[in-house]
């Protein structure tokens, strides 16, 4: 007997929902599931910058009797994965180019230019740069405090990027031949 009641209600129900579904639908919703909560946790990750190791070489230049200028460029990465948009800034520092017992100024090179680049398949809130050029690159014997050549002010940068500094080296007319080095150094600190 209870088997039987319990077929009559399951057949007036069905003979009820096929009877709303014709009709409209709208009672159907009182069936529908109340639904379940989905979360993400979004983690911190770092900010970083990688360079382009060794071997970085400006175009050769030949001795004319004019003062000259030459150029290299550095292809670095930064990554800000913190997720906070508190900006970053990227210095640059060096030693001063010499060859054998001679040197360049220490006021020889600057930054003349920049390009920034979203890497490729990634997505990024492009950096907004509030630096003037050209910025001079501090030289000495031993590498002087670094300075700001490049920044992404606060909500900006977010994300991988290639950053190309471009760097030119004033080579007077009266300079000695040679092989010329530095060592560069380039880092990224926090904040705009």
């Amino acid at each position: 007997m209870n088997l039987l009641k319990h077929r009559s209600m399951r057949f007036y129900l069905v003979f009820f929902l096929i009877l709303t579904m014709a009709i409209g639908g709208s009672a159907i919703a009182a069936f529908a599931d109340s639904g379940t909560s989905a979360t993400v946790a979004v983690n911190t990750g770092t900010l970083t910058e990688s360079g382009p190791g060794s071997g970085v070489s400006a175009t050769p230049v030949t001795l004319n009797g004019s003062d000259q200028t030459t150029s290299y460029s550095l292809g670095l990465t930064v990554t800000d994965a913190r997720g906070s948009g508190a900006g970053w800034n990227l210095t640059i520092t060096s030693t001063t180019f010499t060859s054998g017992g001679h040197s360049l100024s220490t006021t020889a090179s600057s930054r003349t230019g920049v390009s920034a680049l979203c890497v490729v398949n990634t997505t990024c809130t492009n950096p907004t740069n509030g630096v003037s050029y050209p910025v001079s690159v501090p030289a000495a014997t031993i590498a002087p405090a670094a300075v700001k050549f490049y920044n992404a002010a606060g909500n900006t940068g977010m994300g991988s990027f290639t950053i190309t500094p471009t760097i030119s080296v004033s080579i007077p007319a009266n300079t000695f031949t040679g092989s010329y080095a530095s060592t560069v150094s380039v880092g990224v600190v926090s904040g705009p």
